[in-house]
């Protein structure tokens, strides 16, 4: 468990690092974390209500930090982080910001 969950405890740590490198495991499994963590914040506010503020509390809180790691990343690849624009472009512009966050470290 505990190789499963320490990249996603880097992201937290290294909440205002925009200038470092992180690897595509750091990426993706902090990723897959924060998926897993959504899923059970949905379950649960379908049983209790309070759990809805919950989840959305979380996500403001997880924006900075997860921001950060895609910045690292795209550094990690020696892109510009201007490259996550890409996002804002429907299904076209994810299929380049993913392809670009599965590159190897350069």
């Amino acid at each position: 468990m505990e190789e499963f969950t320490k990249e996603y405890v880097s992201m937290w740590k290294r909440w205002s690092d925009f200038a470092g490198r992180s690897t595509v495991r750091e990426l993706w499994m902090a990723i897959l974390v924060n998926f897993l963590i959504g899923l059970v914040f949905t379950i649960l506010g379908r049983i209790v209500n309070v759990f809805n503020f919950v989840s959305y509390i979380y996500g403001l809180a997880i924006l900075v930090p997860f921001l950060a790691l895609w910045f690292r990343r795209m550094n990690d690849i020696k892109k510009s982080p201007l490259n996550l624009l890409w996002w804002f472009l429907p299904v076209i512009g994810w299929i380049i910001v993913i392809y670009l966050s599965i590159q190897p470290s350069k």
